[in-house]
């Protein structure tokens, strides 16, 4: 019941503090019919934005004041940009949704918010006079009426004020929230761009994100690249070089360490060329163009240290090849975090089309508690999947183990 108070002397407030904004709303709903006739006949066209500025004005006062009772911000429309032209700049405003979603907010709030403001800030003097009328009703004129019957007899002074008062606490109790939530909410609807077009701006925001991720996956991945050709496949092929240069000057003097060195060299080539096919997996694995995406997730099971359940189709399981190779590095990234990291006996992969998703899960039993931050792996996971427009959730109590699932959008 305290909340609900609570609740209803907010609404009061604002409903009260509503007239502010109301009446002026009211007045300027109007004005803005006759400053329109004047604009259509190119009279008072240069002028209209200017006219429009103290709209503005108010319906920025009434958004703010939306925002803070309905406790979320609500954006304010884009305005039409300005050309430098008076008539050009009229015509564009004239012709701007958002003006037009204005007006109406100045027709609806200058009624229905007059009507509640009022009501809000003459209730509280009404339910005095009501609860005080028993006390002064026998010295005033025959005919004071409360609860809208006259009062004749002390029967009806002690119980019909008292019933009005009542009355009154009720609509200030249960329905002065609502109308103040109401009132908010038609500001929000009117005041705010579009729904599709704060959708569209979410959406450009994710995208602007996920690009940002997409790009930083790919730095790192080139970083890990020249990484491992620099500090395998290059010093390897330096170290070929040098025996092979040895052994040329010892060929003649000393063939026998001639030929070890040729020997050794040719060992280094071999483990050159290993070192670039694992370089060359780490971008595409060839095990997906061999074997599609179920057989190389049987393979990456296969080769861990415990257990793997698979759940996954033994044939058609097929999607474009960037979706493949994400999903196949989300399994392989996270069961080398179940084998290093998750304590666990046992764990589960799951890969499935799901109509124009590809999902991919992959749960432990370990001892959970498995957070990005710490380095993990998760958050290139999360990167990696962002990339290509999927969602990464994951879930790791403590104790409990962790599930990793991942969806990955490969068309229809």
């Amino acid at each position: 019941m305290r909340g609900q108070l609570r609740r209803s002397g907010q609404a009061i407030v604002y409903l009260a503090v509503g007239l502010a904004t109301a009446a002026p709303a009211l007045l300027g709903f109007y004005l803005v019919p006759l400053l329109l006739l004047l604009g259509v006949l190119f009279v008072a066209l240069p002028w209209f934005p200017m006219l429009m500025r103290p709209v503005q004005m108010l319906a920025d006062v009434e958004r703010r004041r939306a925002s803070r009772y309905l406790g979320r911000e609500i954006a304010a429309p884009e305005a039409p940009p300005s050309t430098g032209s008076a008539v050009e700049d009229g015509v564009r405003l004239m012709r701007h949704p958002a003006t037009w979603r204005t007006l109406a907010w100045l027709l609806i709030h200058g009624i229905l918010g007059l009507m509640t403001g009022l009501l809000a800030v003459l209730l509280a003097p009404s339910a005095i006079y009501s609860l005080t009328l028993p006390l002064w009703w026998r010295s005033v004129a025959e005919g004071s009426v409360s609860a809208f019957v006259p009062l004749h007899t002390w029967e009806q002074a002690l119980t019909l004020p008292f019933l009005q008062a009542a009355m009154y606490g009720a609509i200030v109790v249960w329905a002065f929230p609502p109308m103040a939530r109401g009132q908010a909410r038609v500001a929000e609807l009117l005041l705010s761009p579009p729904r599709r077009r704060v959708d569209l701006q979410a959406r450009v925001e994710e995208l602007t994100e996920t690009r940002s991720g997409a790009l930083e996956a790919h730095g790192a991945e080139l970083r890990r690249i020249e990484r491992d050709l620099h500090d395998g496949t290059q010093a390897q092929l330096v170290a070929v070089a040098l025996r092979l240069g040895l052994a040329d000057r010892r060929f003649e003097a000393d063939p026998a360490a001639s030929r070890e060195l040729f020997l050794a060299a040719r060992d280094g080539v071999e483990e050159a060329l290993m070192q670039l096919r694992t370089v060359i997996r780490g971008i595409y694995p060839p095990i997906l163009s061999d074997r599609g995406l179920g057989g190389a997730v049987r393979a990456l099971a296969g080769a861990q240290p415990i257990p793997v359940r698979l759940d996954v189709p033994a044939a058609g399981l097929r999607a474009p090849a960037a979706v493949e190779a994400a999903a196949y590095f989300v399994v392989a990234e996270a069961l080398t975090n179940v084998a290093k990291h998750a304590g666990a006996a046992s764990a589960e992969v799951s890969v499935q089309r799901l109509g124009p998703l590809l999902r991919v899960r992959v749960a432990d039993d370990g001892k959970g508690g498995a957070d990005e931050i710490k380095g993990s792996g998760l958050a290139g996971i999360r990167r990696r999947v962002a990339a290509l427009d999927g969602e990464t959730r994951i879930d790791s109590p403590d104790g409990r183990g962790t599930t990793l699932e991942v969806d990955l959008p490969c068309g229809s």
